[in-house]
């Protein structure tokens, strides 16, 4: 059967993620399930599928498929290491990645929705120190290519991800300290204005968006080839 294209989000879905963080229980969701599976989870999916062969064009090796844990977010959540005890959260996100078990480590390219505002992009969920050194080592090892990356992060994109209290280098260039000097980052695009959600040319957006951030993500690649070398090898 062919899967049918994407049509946006509806206020219903929205109103879904408000009402869970009052409602949090699993007798609420469950009662409740039909709403998520149409509102949410049918229209994530036909996102992924519309969105599916313009990453494939960036990185045939994305994962694609619109399945909860390949590219599609749980609403359940894992409380036992967490001091937030909610069940479920009020977002819900899409991913396109390589499949890995380090995929937190890796580069990522999101989308995620909340009651009040959507946000997507292209960054890490948690780079290591170790990703990080070899993202730093290649910036000044190939500083025109990192330029041209850093150059297609404009608007509506920002830099984002915490920053070290104190420069790693002295008296560097603040275009590339901002870059060199963050723990992890993303660069994403925020919009507070959700009734964008609600038509289907987000998705025309969001490819839009993805393609003009691949010059970062094909550098962050890079980045990938050089985890199996020493540091001090580089």
């Amino acid at each position: 059967m062919q899967s049918s294209s994407f049509q946006g989000f509806t206020p219903a879905g929205l109103e879904f993620l408000q009402q869970i963080v009052r409602e949090n229980s699993k007798e609420w969701f469950e009662s409740h399930r039909e709403i998520y599976n149409r509102e949410l989870l049918s229209p994530f999916r036909a996102l992924v599928e519309q969105l599916a062969p313009a990453m494939l064009a960036i990185d045939h090796r994305f994962e694609t498929r619109p399945a909860i844990g390949k590219t599609l977010s749980r609403m359940y959540r894992d409380t036992r290491f967490s001091k937030d005890k909610s069940l479920y959260r009020n977002r819900m996100w899409l991913t396109f990645k390589r499949p890995s078990k380090e995929w937190t480590d890796a580069p990522v390219y999101f989308f995620e929705i909340t009651p009040d505002f959507f946000h997507y992009g292209l960054g890490y969920y948690s780079a290591s120190k170790a990703t990080m050194d070899r993202f730093r080592h290649l910036m000044l090892r190939q500083p025109q290519d990192f330029a041209a990356a850093a150059a297609r992060c404009r608007a509506p994109f920002e830099l984002a991800g915490e920053s070290y209290k104190r420069p790693l280098i002295k008296e560097q260039e603040p275009a590339l300290a901002q870059w060199y000097n963050r723990k992890s980052f993303a660069v994403m695009a925020t919009d507070t204005h959700v009734d964008a959600l609600f038509s289907a040319e987000l998705a025309s957006r969001l490819a839009r968006g993805f393609r003009q951030l691949q010059p970062l993500y094909d550098f962050l690649m890079k980045v990938e080839t050089l985890k199996p070398i020493p540091l001090e090898d580089l």
